[in-house]
């Protein structure tokens, strides 16, 4: 078992293809004990202006190249991410607190990511416009392309700290655009090492840049400069609406929060169901904005339902995340479990019942499943991002949609049935940007378009659909 002493080590900024270190550091530690596992610079926002200059060198290097060129670029980064995601696997463990099983996972996930924007990136293409439409288009032929929005800032989570950064980073890429990015602060580990990851690709210096250090600081003032052409940020929604207040004219993308919604229905697949829910609700300790914590159950399978999935949580091992059989350890910091252990406080004085879990310990808090939850407590309203779940009945799948809508997010929600044709009359009425039928709402491939309504963001990821957000039409007419 790798230990955290191995992994401690002292990071630097790479800005321009030079390593760039400040006066002041920041320690990393893992979540689950506190353990120091590495140290980072603590930049401030007058390292933004060096790494826009930085870029804009970058960029020119990337708009030369052909898209063949870039998807090259992207396999090679690809394959070296391959040869080493053992390594990545570890620093997503050590920095996120996640089980290494599923740290492991993450690293290997991150390829398909890059494989799919490379893909993209080949095929990058824009339209020819049938200018004789109209009899002032006579005589005249017009195309668009497609061209890199410029200079694009990526503030990434700390819940999935490399597949999430290369969702971001590799359609950018893609695109032919140069990159500033901001990692969470908690877990700027990953991006130092993917940044090594570039250098050794032969990415084009200054075309994929990191600074690390407090994201308040450096996250606005990227914000707020005139030479960053597009922001892309995935975090909290009260951060996001601050985000794109400061950003002025720039394309602004946001993947915010969430308090996903399953819904279950009479007959459906009871065994599927509760596996699922139970990766949905708890894996990473249900710090993933699409985890299930509101699970809607019609009255007539309610008692069985609760009974297995009470079951089925009670049976995952809780444990070091290093350790190869553990299933949950921490969240991301104590401060977030006190705030957890809070929360489930709120809803049991309002009337609720712990069926099982909710017990603190340090950062890490046991599988929590309640009901009767009031619709006014924070766990039934607001995003948790830990591992709880509310579990209600309903009569009518009719009244399930509704209370599944009334939250300020619409990400993704989920539905168990056997009736195709109710799944789709529930599939039309969610009010979210997806809905997996005869799954739970975490369920996410990542080619697939991505991303919320209402105060869950705006914009879509998956490589396609980013290159599309990170790119500009243009369009070229001439006369005959």
């Amino acid at each position: 078992m790798t230990t955290s002493t191995q992994l401690q080590s002292i990071n630097r900024n790479y800005i321009g293809g030079e390593w760039v270190d400040t006066r002041d550091h920041d320690v990393v530690r893992l979540p689950y004990d506190g353990t120091p596992v590495g140290e980072v610079p603590r930049a401030g926002a007058d390292l933004v202006d060096r790494a826009v200059e930085a870029a804009r060198q970058g960029l020119k290097a990337m708009r030369a190249m052909a898209n063949y060129e870039r998807a090259d670029l992207l396999l090679r980064i690809a394959e070296l991410i391959r040869r080493d995601v053992a390594e990545y696997g570890q620093i997503i463990c050590s920095e996120t607190g996640k089980p290494i099983k599923e740290a492991r996972v993450e690293a290997t996930r991150s390829l398909e990511t890059i494989i799919a924007a490379a893909h993209e990136a080949r095929q990058l293409h824009g339209e020819v416009v049938p200018m004789d439409f109209s009899a002032t288009g006579k005589g005249r032929m017009a195309i668009t392309v497609r061209e890199p929005i410029g200079i694009i800032a990526c503030i990434t989570p700390f819940n999935v700290p490399l597949n999430l950064a290369l969702h971001k980073v590799t359609p950018a890429l893609a695109g032919g655009n140069a990159i500033i990015h901001k990692p969470a602060t908690k877990t700027p580990l990953s991006a130092v090492r993917l940044a090594k990851t570039m250098e050794e690709a032969g990415v084009p210096k200054g075309a994929y840049n990191v600074i690390t250090g407090p994201g308040g600081q450096i996250g606005m003032a990227m914000a707020e400069h005139p030479a960053i052409n597009m922001l892309t940020f995935t975090g909290s929604a009260e951060v996001g609406r601050a985000i794109k207040s400061r950003a002025g004219f720039k394309k602004v993308t946001l993947e915010l929060g969430n308090n996903s919604a399953v819904i279950l229905e009479p007959g459906a697949d009871l065994n599927t169901a509760v596996a699922r829910t139970t990766q949905g609700a708890f894996s990473h300790s249900g710090q993933v904005c699409i985890s299930v914590q509101r699970a809607f159950v019609h009255r007539s399978i309610f008692s069985e339902f609760v009974d297995r999935l009470k079951k089925s949580a009670e049976g995952l091992k809780i444990g070091h995340p290093y350790e190869e059989a553990t299933e949950i350890s921490s969240l991301i910091d104590e401060a977030e479990a006190i705030r957890i252990e809070k929360w489930i406080a709120e809803a049991v004085n309002g009337g609720a019942k712990v069926v099982s879990g909710g017990k603190r310990k340090f950062a890490t808090i046991s599988p929590a499943i309640l009901v009767d939850v009031p619709g006014t407590c924070h766990v039934s309203c607001q995003e948790a991002f830990g591992p709880i779940i509310a579990i209600y009945a309903y009569d009518d799948l009719e009244e399930a949609i509704e209370r599944s809508n009334a939250t300020p997010y619409g990400l993704q929600a989920g539905i168990f049935t056997n009736d195709i044709a109710r799944a789709f009359q529930a599939a039309r009425k969610l009010d979210v940007g997806g809905v997996m039928i005869n799954d739970i709402p975490m369920y996410r491939a990542d080619h697939m378009p991505y991303g919320g309504v209402k105060e869950s963001g705006t914009g879509r990821e998956g490589p396609k659909y980013a290159i599309e957000e990170m790119t500009e039409s243009k369009l070229i007419c001439w006369k005959i």
